[in-house]
């Protein structure tokens, strides 16, 4: 249980850490920080994005070689694949403890109205009018029987 928390924790934890914050001075002289550019004026970047990537370089004409600036723009491009795959991992394993936690109070709802309707106690429901009518033998062992199907079902 501990594992699917930290998970979970570890990708709300990243997400912010995406988002780019920009500082400008406005024309009074007054610095801004925030996560919209403004629309003009000289902006500096403090955290985000990475910065832009150099122009694509022709090959070194003596070793036939990709120049440097193209090597590393694709370490960026194959860090920011490997980092998408992680990312999609975790949203993977996220929706995976959800969905079990999700069947596990499915489960737990499911045998509680079982244990009400096998106890033989008066069960009411509202009508479409809104009137409490109370349910009578055979509702009650069809509505028992559908649960426990649904328990056979989804609940082994």
């Amino acid at each position: 249980m501990i594992r699917p928390a930290f998970l979970v924790l570890a990708v709300l934890t990243a997400l912010p850490a995406a988002a780019e914050i920009y500082s400008w001075k406005d024309k009074e002289g007054r610095t801004h920080y925030s996560d919209i550019p403004p629309p003009s004026g000289q902006v500096k970047t403090l955290r985000g994005a990475p910065p832009p990537a150099p122009a694509p370089q022709a090959e070194d004409g003596e070793t036939g070689q990709p120049a440097a600036g193209q090597q590393a723009t694709d370490a960026d491009a194959a860090f920011r694949q490997r980092r998408a795959a992680e990312a999609e991992a975790a949203a993977k394993v996220a929706q995976g403890t959800a969905d079990e936690a999700e069947r596990q109070r499915f489960c737990t709802d499911a045998r509680n109205q079982l244990g009400a309707l096998d106890s033989g106690q008066r069960i009411a429901r509202m009508n479409a009018a809104g009137e409490r009518e109370f349910i009578d033998d055979a509702t009650r062992a069809a509505e028992s029987e559908r649960l426990r199907q649904q328990i056979e079902q989804h609940c082994s």
